[in-house]
Parts: C-alpha cells; structure tokens; sequence
C-alpha cells in the first residue's frame, strides 16, 4: 500500500488570441477497490468558473466556458491517492459491460493481428485471467516500446504492422486481442510513479471483477499506479478536450509527477 502525491499540468500556447474557449478537462482519480481519492485541488489560467460532473463512463470531469481573451490555457491537478487497498479496481456493473465486449474504434483488429493470434491461439491458458496474462506477456516480448513512430490516431493494426510505439498502443493491441479471446476489455488512462507523462493500461473483466494490467510493463496494476479514467479506446478518455473560436496554430506543454508520501 502506497500514498502517492500527483501533480499533472497542462498549458496550451495559441499562436492567434482566442476569444471563447469551452472546455472538457478529465484528470480526477475516482475511489475504487484498489485506490482512495485523499484530495484533489483544481488550479485554471484564466481562472474561471466551471462544473463537476460526470460522463457516460462514470469518469470525473469539470466543464466550462472561457470568455476571457487569452493567448494560452493551463491548468493544473494534484492531489493525493493511497492505493494497493485490494487486487481488483470494482465490481462489474453487468449492464454496462457489453460495450467493452465487442471491437470500436483504434482498438479493431486487421489481417495482421489476427494472423498474429491464430498463431498464439493454442498455447494460451483455459482460465480467463491467466490466458489474459499470457497475451500480455506475448505482447510485451513481440511489440518495441518506441515513442515519436504513432499518433493519437493510430490504430492497434498500424501499430503492429509497425512493430512499435507506446503505452496507448500496447493497450489497444491488447484490447484487439482479448477481444478475439470473447474477453470484456477496456482502456484505461493514468499515471504511473516515475514517469513524467500520462500512462495507459488494460482492464480485463474476470469472475465479475475489473481487474488491470499493464502491457507497457508486462505485470498487473500495482500500487504505483493511480487511475484516472476508462473507455472503449484513448478517444473515450482524452485529459483534454475543446471547442474555441480562434487560436491559430497549438502548442501544448504537459508536466506529470507521481511521488510516494513517506509516512
């Protein structure tokens, strides 16, 4: 068991004045099983009013309209998480598990990756968390870890006809798979202790429970992980999300910490 401190800061410069900005920011850890919410503070630039609310995943979100005439937009979340209380994130909501049975969007599978696990199919385990396990461990050992070669856009398909890429590519060739296995699969988005980014991982659904592993990493979520948010893909769990009138050409600066709180 862990108490993390987090700090995840986000400034976007505009080359052009933007006059009305709205607003969709989710970077809130939400208590599970397996992690406890202690504090979270909001900090925005410009400081403006906004809401809380939720989106049709349950993800935390805060919400609002920027009117100011600005040249950037920033904002700024910590807060602190204890996590390792238990092995698996929640209970399933058997209601809500059908959209994370079936393939969308970057998660769907070509020629290629079904290739790839006919090829596995056989050697895989009966069980439905250790046949998971073994996926990730296959993946992790036949897929390079290489930033700066895919997109935000890329899909699990392109991904693997590369041969590499990062976190969000390892979880949506994962869900590819474990989709192909007829195993209820989602995206998570977090951030992991010592990395200076956000991070991706895989929730498998097993004996009624989510539990989450990380391909990226080749283990299940540990205590050094914090939750933020779930989907059926990345698109489904963007930090950061706008509509705005000018602005001109973009450029984002991201921060993330996670650090242990010594007790």
């Amino acid at each position: 068991m862990k108490r993390l401190c987090f700090n995840y800061y986000m400034k976007i410069d505009y080359s052009e004045a933007v006059s009305l900005c709205h607003f969709t920011i989710k970077c809130f850890p939400k208590n599970t099983l397996r992690q406890k919410v202690e504090g979270v503070s909001i900090a925005l630039s410009p400081a403006v009013p906004y809401s809380i609310g939720a989106d049709s995943f349950g993800n935390r979100q805060i919400y609002g309209r920027d009117d100011i005439v600005h040249h950037s937009f920033s904002f700024r979340i910590t807060g602190r998480v204890r996590t390792g209380n238990d092995a698996w994130e929640e209970d399933a909501d058997e209601d809500q598990t059908a959209v994370f049975r079936h393939p969308y969007g970057l998660n769907r599978a070509g020629e290629s990756l079904w290739a790839y696990h006919d090829q596995i199919a056989e050697e895989l385990p009966e069980d439905v968390y250790e046949k998971s396990l073994s996926l990730m461990h296959r993946l992790y050992h036949d897929f390079n870890y290489e930033k700066g070669v895919t997109d935000m856009h890329t899909t699990a398909e392109e991904a693997w006809c590369l041969g590499k890429g990062v976190c969000q590519d390892y979880a949506h060739i994962l869900i590819a798979l474990l989709h192909m296995e007829r195993i209820p699969a989602r995206y998570v988005t977090g951030m992991l202790i010592g990395e200076g980014a956000s991070h991706a991982w895989v929730e498998v659904l097993y004996r009624g429970r989510w539990y989450g592993i990380d391909p990226t990493n080749d283990g299940p979520v540990a205590d050094g992980h914090i939750k933020i948010g779930v989907g059926r893909e990345a698109s489904d769990c963007l930090i950061n999300r706008g509509i705005m009138h000018g602005g001109g050409t973009q450029m984002q600066t991201i921060e993330v910490t996670v650090s242990e709180e010594k007790t």
